[in-house]
C-alpha cells in the first residue's frame, strides 16, 4: 500500500490485511486469476477448512449417536411391548424396529455428512496449496474438489426431493394401518 494508515476508531483492526497475494508462478493460460481473486480465494480457504473441520465433528458424533442409540434398542423394545392391548401383536416388533431403524438413520446421516465436509476441507488447503506454490494442479484439485462438493449437495437434494412423496404416502398408509387395529 502507497500510503500509511493510521489506527482511528473508523479503522477495523479486524478486517482482512489488504496485502495482495501473488503465486510463485502465475497461470499462463488465457483465464489466469487476477489479484482480486486471489485475494478471495486467500479469504475464503481458511472458512473452508473450518467449515470442513466441523463437518467432521458434526457427522463423528452423529454417527456416535446413532452407535449408542443402538444400545438402547432392547430398552426401545421392552417399552412397546408393555403398551396395551390395542399393539400387543408387535410390541417387541415396533420398538426395536425402532430403535433399530433410528440407529441406522444417525449413521447414515454421519456418513452422509462426512463427504462434502471432507470436498471442502479439500478445496480450502488445494487453495492454499495453490497460493503457496502457483502450480495449476493446485488449483485444478482445489476446482475439483469444489465441484465434488456440490455434485453431492445436489445428488442429496434430488435424493431428498424424491424420497418426500414416499414418506408422505408411507406416513399415510401407516396412519391408516394404525387406525385400523
Amino acid at each position: 500500500m502507497e500510503t500509511e494508515e493510521i489506527m482511528s476508531d473508523t479503522v477495523n483492526p479486524y478486517q482482512t490485511p489488504g496485502e495482495t497475494v501473488q503465486p510463485v508462478n502465475l497461470p499462463s493460460a488465457q483465464g489466469a486469476l487476477t489479484e482480486t481473486m486471489l485475494i478471495h480465494l486467500k479469504s475464503a480457504s481458511p472458512w473452508l477448512k473450518f467449515i470442513g473441520v466441523l463437518g467432521f465433528i458434526g457427522s463423528g458424533l452423529t454417527a456416535l449417536w446413532g452407535l449408542s442409540f443402538s444400545a438402547f434398542i432392547p430398552l426401545v423394545a421392552q417399552v412397546w411391548d408393555e403398551i396395551p392391548q390395542a399393539y400387543q401383536p408387535f410390541g417387541a416388533f415396533i420398538g426395536a424396529a425402532l430403535g433399530g431403524s433410528m440407529a441406522l438413520v444417525c449413521v447414515g446421516a454421519g456418513l452422509l455428512m462426512f463427504f462434502p465436509s471432507l470436498f471442502a476441507f479439500r478445496f480450502g488447503s488445494k487453495i492454499q496449496n495453490y497460493l503457496r506454490t502457483g502450480t495449476d494442479q493446485d488449483l485444478e484439485l482445489a476446482f475439483k474438489n469444489n465441484k465434488s462438493f456440490w455434485k453431492f449437495i445436489g445428488i442429496l437434494c434430488i435424493v431428498q426431493l424424491a424420497l418426500f412423496p414416499l414418506i408422505i404416502i408411507g406416513s399415510i398408509i401407516a396412519a391408516v394401518a394404525l387406525a385400523l387395529f
